[in-house]
């Protein structure tokens, strides 16, 4: 039975739709709202943005009008009563009487934070926000299987459409050499908002959003969540990123040896040129005639063969995210390994005391690595580094290292992440002092 008849089967059942709470109405949360809003049996019943109009607008365009309620109880009461609410900030998040709840601010301290409250309330969690993924989503799992709920990355993104096909060849038993993306923007690795802010005007986007697209940021984040999730490596720090086209796949991502640019199978990577906005992967099998069958279906001319999907869809394929967690109990992309990680390069000379502005700004960029590589030489995730200060002068192009700043210990994700570290040694925290974590 299909999504649409289930849904609809299960408020019959109930006597009310399913609730889901949004965080974050800008472009990527208003996208999910107008696409959740066109299938039967769900109401969107909050959205909580920092900007309270900025809330009231993803409710008034999809034709809702919002209550006018200002306090918690009202609030929750307009929900128990098939309203739907918008406030401008997340301290009513767990109190309210919501069933999942859909995080899409694209902030990693703030996608910590409401993770972590929703799913100590017992809610289910669904995050756009995979900078905070790549950062904390080890511990976002332990707490999510501790508590009884489901946190889960949202289907649309390159992410979980490139792990559909990872799973796909596996479960034919194909040895998955590579998987990646085709990389929408030109990369410029010193880009900037200010750089930026014409196109990104043009765009009708954030241009710290569309920076962290041009910088590469994105991309190296999105293939480490891809990595963490389905246990494939890092091809080489920063992958390669080669041009290519959707005929060239199969022999730009082959092993060396054969013609293509990997040193070892098994890695995620992106590429540049007309395969984006699509997924791929490219697979391997040395039987004659599967081989043989492959060729014939025009899949490529062997022993690499490379499957793609055109598009991602974004935030209009994330509500079914929400379905999967609900009507099936399982999450779309969770980090079962930590393969991965995401560091920071200076994009300018950095100066002793400056404050770091974070993913998208004007002074890091996003940069993937193998996580031992990445432990070895004491680097610093990129997510945690926003309101970080610099202890010293750094070069341009530099890895940033623990040793290199002064962390802002106050910030939630900074904390989450201490907690991960130490999980290896010490276990998972107990949820109640998880709680002890929120109220502080």
């Amino acid at each position: 039975m299909s999504y649409r008849k289930r849904l609809e089967a299960r408020e019959a059942e109930i006597g009310r739709p399913l609730r889901v709470g949004l965080v974050g109405a800008g472009q990527m949360g208003r996208g999910f709202a107008a696409q959740l809003l066109r299938m039967p049996g769900i109401s969107l019943s909050a959205v909580l943005d920092v900007q309270r109009e900025r809330a009231e607008e993803a409710l008034t365009q999809a034709g809702i009008t919002p209550s006018d309620a200002r306090t918690t109880d009202a609030a929750v009461r307009a929900i128990e009563n098939g309203g739907s609410v918008a406030l401008g900030g997340i301290d009513e998040l767990g109190a309210l009487p919501l069933d999942v709840i859909v995080e899409a601010t694209g902030v990693p301290d703030v996608g910590a934070r409401v993770a972590l409250e929703s799913l100590l309330s017992g809610k289910g969690i669904a995050t756009l926000n995979v900078e905070s993924d790549v950062t904390i989503g080890a511990l976002m799992a332990s707490v999510a299987d501790k508590a009884g709920a489901v946190y889960s990355v949202c289907r649309g993104d390159e992410p979980v459409e490139t792990k559909i096909l990872v799973d796909y060849a596996r479960d034919l038993s194909f040895d998955v050499v590579c998987a990646g993306k085709g990389k929408n923007n030109p990369l410029d690795v010193y880009a900037t908002p200010e750089s930026l802010a014409e196109r990104a005007r043009t765009k009708q986007m954030n241009p710290k959003m569309l920076c962290s697209f041009v910088d590469g940021s994105k991309a190296m984040i999105e293939m480490a969540a891809l990595a963490n999730t389905t246990g494939l490596g890092v091809s080489t720090r920063g992958m390669h990123g080669p041009p290519s086209s959707v005929p060239e796949l199969h022999r730009t991502f082959a092993l060396k040896a054969d013609g293509g640019v990997l040193e070892k199978a098994g890695v995620v990577d992106y590429c540049t040129g007309p395969v984006a906005p699509g997924v791929f992967v490219v697979v391997r099998t040395e039987d004659p005639y599967v081989n043989h069958e492959m060729t014939y279906l025009q899949m490529g001319d062997g022993p690499y063969f490379s499957l793609y999907r055109p598009y991602h869809l974004a935030s209009i394929e994330a509500p079914l995210t929400v379905c999967e967690m609900v009507l099936d109990n399982r999450p779309s992309l969770v980090a079962e390994h930590w393969t991965a990680e995401v560091g920071a390069v200076a994009k300018r000379q950095l100066r002793a005391g400056e404050k770091i502005d974070g993913v998208g700004g004007s002074m890091v960029r996003g940069l993937i690595d193998d996580s031992a590589d990445f432990a070895r030489d004491g680097a610093v995730p990129l997510g945690v580094l926003a309101g970080a200060t610099l202890r010293h002068d750094i070069a341009v192009d530099h890895l940033l290292t623990y040793d290199d700043v002064e962390l802002d210990e106050s910030s939630m994700i900074v904390r989450l992440r201490r907690l991960q570290d130490a999980m290896v040694e010490s276990g998972m925290p107990s949820l109640d002092d998880l709680a002890e974590l929120v109220r502080g």
